[in-house]
This record gives C-alpha cells, sequence and structure tokens, in this order.
C-alpha cells in the first residue's frame, strides 16, 4: 500500500524572539537572545531573576476581551498562534474542507499554571467561595484545542499530550500518524506553555536545573558550552498544518516541508535524569530514520534538544554519536534554546518549525554563547553564527522528564 506523504501548509508562532513565524525566524539567524529580566512578577527574591518571556503579545488581536479573561496564557498563546497557521494555509477561506476529517493535538507539559496559582490566592486568603467557575475549564492542558475547534469547526481527532519538555513533538508525531492512517487530512498541531510563574521558577529553581546568571541573562542559555550552568525559563508556543500532499496539491496550497517519520522511545531510566548513555535518544533517532526510509547518511542537520544543562548536552553528543557513528561529524548540529530558553512542553513544536525553515532556506541557525570547549561535547554545534549549507533532511530531537523521548524527521519538499 502506499505510504501517505505528510507536508506542512501553513506555520504560526508566538515566541520570546517574535510573535510570528518569520520574527522568531530572522531572529534565530540573528543570533539574537530573548532573554531578559522577568517581568510577570517580582524575582527579587528568587535565585533566577530572568527567563525568555514572550514581548508585545496582545491577545486582542486575536480574542475579545470577555474570551481572554476567560483563558490561560498558555491557551491564549495557542489559539494566536493557531490563527495565524490555519490564516497562513489558507483554512479559514476554504469552503469545500471536510471539517470532520480536520483534528487538532496539541501538546503543554503543565497548563494553566498561572491560573492554578491566582485562584489558589484565593482560595488561601478570601475562602473556597472566590474561586472562579472558570478555573478548571481555564487550567486542564486540554482546553486549548477545545477552543481551537469550537472557533473553527473542526470535528476531528481533538486532545492533548503531556510529556514534559516532548509534549509538542509528540503531538507532532500523533498527528502525522492520524494522517498517514487515513483518519484525517488535515491535522492541526503543536504546543504552547507559560510557566514563567513563582512555582516555575521557584520549582525548578529547587531542583538546581535554572542557570542563576543574573549579571548577564543573555549569555545564561549555553547549550553544549563548558561554562553551562541550566537551562532558561522561556514560554511561547508555535503552530503547524499537517496536510495529506494530496489534499495540499489540489489547494495549491504553499508548502513549507515534509515530515517524513518518527520515533517514541522511554529511557526507563530516572524521572528527570536522562540515561547517561543516551540509549534511548539513541533509539529515538534510529527509529526516525528507520520509519522515514532513511539512513544516518542522508541527514545534514540535528536541531538539538540543546537545552544547557550538565546532563542533557552531554548525554544528547553520546547519542548522536551512538546513531551516526563516523557521521555524526559530518552533521552540523544547533540550538534553538540557545535564544528561546527551554519553553517546555512547547518546544519540540518551536524547534520544528525552525528545522523546516532550516530545510527550505539552506541556512542553519547557531548555538548562541559558546564560548569554552567542553571535551564531552565534540561535535559542530554551529558556533555563534549562522551558517549556510544544503539540507535536505533534518532531525528535531526532544527529550523530557519521565525519560520521554521523541525523534521527528523532516525534509524539504519535492513532489
Amino acid at each position: 500500500m502506499h505510504k501517505r506523504r505528510v507536508v506542512v501548509t501553513g506555520v504560526g508562532a508566538i515566541t520570546p524572539l517574535g510573535n510570528s513565524p518569520s520574527a522568531l525566524w530572522e531572529n534565530l539567524l540573528a543570533g539574537t537572545s530573548g532573554a531578559g529580566p522577568i517581568t510577570r512578577f517580582d524575582a527579587a527574591q528568587f535565585d533566577t531573576r530572568f527567563a525568555c518571556e514572550v514581548k508585545n503579545f496582545n491577545a486582542e488581536d486575536y480574542l475579545d476581551k470577555k474570551e481572554m479573561r476567560r483563558m490561560d496564557l498558555f491557551t491564549q498563546y495557542a489559539l494566536a498562534a493557531a490563527q495565524q497557521a490555519i490564516a497562513d494555509a489558507g483554512l479559514d477561506k476554504n469552503s469545500s474542507l471536510d471539517k470532520d476529517r480536520a483534528g487538532i493535538i496539541l501538546g503543554s507539559g503543565i497548563g494553566g499554571m498561572e491560573t492554578f496559582e491566582r485562584e489558589h490566592r484565593k482560595l488561601v486568603e478570601k475562602g473556597p467561595s472566590r474561586i472562579s467557575p472558570f478555573f478548571i475549564p481555564m487550567m486542564i492542558a486540554d482546553i486549548a484545542p477545545g477552543h481551537i475547534a469550537i472557533q473553527h469547526g473542526f470535528k476531528g481527532p481533538n486532545y492533548t499530550t503531556t510529556s514534559a519538555c516532548c509534549s509538542s513533538a509528540h503531538a507532532l508525531g500523533e498527528a502525522y500518524h492520524a494522517v498517514i492512517r487515513d483518519d484525517v487530512d488535515v491535522m492541526i498541531t503543536g504546543g504552547s506553555e507559560a510557566t514563567v510563574t513563582p512555582m516555575g521558577v521557584g520549582g525548578f529553581n529547587s531542583m538546581k536545573a535554572l542557570s542563576t546568571r543574573n549579571e548577564n541573562p543573555q549569555a545564561a542559555s549555553r547549550p553544549f558550552d563548558a561554562e553551562r550552568d541550566g537551562f532558561v525559563m522561556g514560554e511561547g508556543g508555535a503552530i503547524l498544518v499537517l496536510e495529506e500532499l494530496g489534499s495540499a496539491l489540489r489547494r495549491t496550497a504553499k508548502i513549507y516541508g515534509e515530515i517524513i517519520g518518527v520515533g517514541f522511545t522511554a529511557d526507563a531510566h530516572h524521572i528527570t535524569a536522562p540515561s547517561p548513555d543516551g540509549e534511548g535518544a539513541t533509539r529515538a533517532m534510529v527509529l526516525a530514520m528507520k520509519s522515514a526510509g532513511i539512513s544516518p547518511q542522508d541527514v545534514q542537520y540535528i536541531n538539538a534538544h540543546g537545552t544547557s544543562t550538565e546532563a542533557n548536552d552531554k548525554t544528547e553528543t553520546r547519542a548522536i554519536h551512538a546513531a551516526f557513528g563516523e557521521h555524526a561529524r559530518s552533521l552540523n548540529i544547533s540550538s534553538t534554546k540557545s535564544m528561546t530558553g527551554h519553553t517546555l512542553g512547547a518546544s519540540g513544536a518551536i524547534e520544528c518549525l525552525a528545522t523546516l525553515l532550516t530545510c527550505r532556506d539552506d541556512i542553519i541557525h547557531p548555538t548562541i554563547n559558546q564560548t569554552a570547549t567542553d571535551p564531552e561535547c565534540d561535535l559542530n554545534y554551529t558556533p555563534n553564527e549562522s551558517v549556510r549549507r544544503e539540507v535536505h533532511i533534518a532531525l528535531s530531537n526532544s527529550f523530557g522528564f519521565g525519560g520521554h523521548n521523541v525523534c521527528l524527521a523532516v525534509k524539504k519538499f519535492h513532489q
């Protein structure tokens, strides 16, 4: 049986580097850091007082005030990015679209944390009668795809994947499988996160997971660098429209690239630490390549998970060596998180978008803040400056607390 092909026909993004895919891409190529002092709350007593916040986002550009007040910020980011992507794909003007065969799968690792914290303060300070009747539907992680379906009338599969930092990468993989299986023709997929909150920052500080480079936030996210001291909290969201190729061609849709394979694995090792040998990450990459029908030598670029933590970066390096052998040294690798920070459940979608644009434009964004060599991180991480290179096939890696691993394989589109 002929395998259905899955292409990307629309994209949207709300990120620390800009509130559109073009702004995100321009700033990634320029090596711009999205980090700065936290403005969401008074962080004076926190070990970490900076983050990669979304800037100049106006939800009223996408929602009316009444709707806005009933949505957590993570949902607002998702709806805004979805509106961009659906309009970009031309689906908002496509009267012939079978909405029963258009679905939505989004990822969020945490959901409405800001809402939870606010309503809990009301409980403690004013009693249970003051909790908002919208508290539960504002907080739950699955509400974002629900809102998008209501807004656009899409009645296909609709749910949320929650797997920590793999959440939106799992969503993309599940959406890809839904199109491959012929369950749908179109999937709206990606993810969002909004955890720059006192509990979010305080919780990761207590784990010693965040950088504390408060004197120089823009130099704090430094994946694969010997002087890395933890990740930088980020926020935002990205949405991709995945579509069966025939459907896209019939609509003469713009095509950004093609999703060609997916690998899902688990470390089965530790609740937060990656398996030291990178075995689970290795298998995710190998399975993605097998799913895509490609060999390691066919890949030119990897968008790394690249968190800027001590354990992750050296483990991912070992995994790439194991999956690619000698070809590992021929790859360009870069970490989007060096500029966006770690957007947690949204990171897989933001990074898959960056990987698609890498293939489209044949230019690889840098890993910034590369100043000190770590002998255990010995590959080409595209240090500090963008590099022009033909990229036909690329991988995007996501790894999450709980030992989750996802690898997405993407390809420059050729009919």
